[in-house]
């Protein structure tokens, strides 16, 4: 059994290390434009150091700044390293959907958006990843690199991770949203599925509609023989859930 998250992992707390967030521009080769994401160092950071990366997805109606406008992963974060539950990492927040005009407004479901979000695949491994190892010392290989998102995130981190275990060893999804991809296509190598990875995360609220989405894929890892952590917790498609994850996850990361 999984417990969730302690009482206050989310409210800001007084005299503690805390992280540094900042909004950073990369060339998009990809998309042919400069594009923007939000970063987070954690408390301590040194360029002396090489941390591992974690890339956390937003969802269909967001962009790089939705975790830290309704998530608080800074705070989230702070707590846990003054709790010493977490280990020393960078968490790039970026912008899902790759595309001229990236912003979340007009019709959200548009098909030209909807592949943008395909095309982050490309926009992620060809410039976003080289981008934050020319900037930060961040380790370069995939056993020091996650990925994972909620929603619509959350089936970008599944499509793109499980499709680029030579990039990543870690892969969360929180609330898994339909662009998921078949579970017969997101491994169709259980075997090398298994020997490859680090962890494999699955949750998904309770009261959510989207959750059979999310069982489906824990349905085939069992039976398949792929060690995954599956995590049905109480709650909705909403942000209580995800920053819950939020905090379960990361704690597992880079162990």
């Amino acid at each position: 059994m999984i417990a969730s998250a302690s009482a206050g992992f989310d409210q800001y707390r007084d005299n503690i290390a805390r992280g540094v967030v900042e909004t950073i521009e990369y060339d998009s080769t990809t998309v042919g434009s400069v594009r923007k994401a939000m970063v987070y160092t954690p408390p301590g950071f040194s360029s002396e150091h090489t941390y591992p990366v974690l890339y956390l997805l937003h969802g269909i109606g967001g962009d790089e700044t939705e975790w830290h406008t309704h998530g608080s992963p800074h705070i989230i974060l702070d707590n846990l390293y003054s709790d010493n539950l977490i280990q020393p990492m960078i968490v790039v927040c970026p912008n899902g959907r790759a595309m001229p005009n990236d912003r979340a407004e007009g019709d959200l479901f548009d098909p030209v958006k909807i592949r943008a979000f395909e095309q982050f695949e490309s926009d992620l491994i060809r410039d976003l990843i080289p981008h934050i190892g020319s900037r930060y010392p961040a380790a370069h290989t995939r056993d020091k690199r996650a990925i994972a998102g909620l929603s619509m995130g959350g089936g970008q981190s599944l499509n793109i991770g499980l499709r680029n275990l030579e990039h990543f060893a870690w892969v969360g999804a929180f609330s898994a949203a339909p662009n998921t991809k078949a579970p017969e296509a997101l491994i169709p190598d259980p075997a090398e599925a298994a020997s490859l990875l680090s962890m494999l995360w699955l949750s998904c609220g309770d009261q959510d509609n989207l959750i059979q989405i999310s069982r489906d894929v824990h349905d085939y890892l069992n039976q398949q023989g792929v060690p995954h952590i599956w995590y049905e917790e109480s709650g909705g498609h909403d942000w209580p859930v995800w920053k819950n994850d939020l905090y379960l996850f990361s704690q597992r990361l880079f162990r």
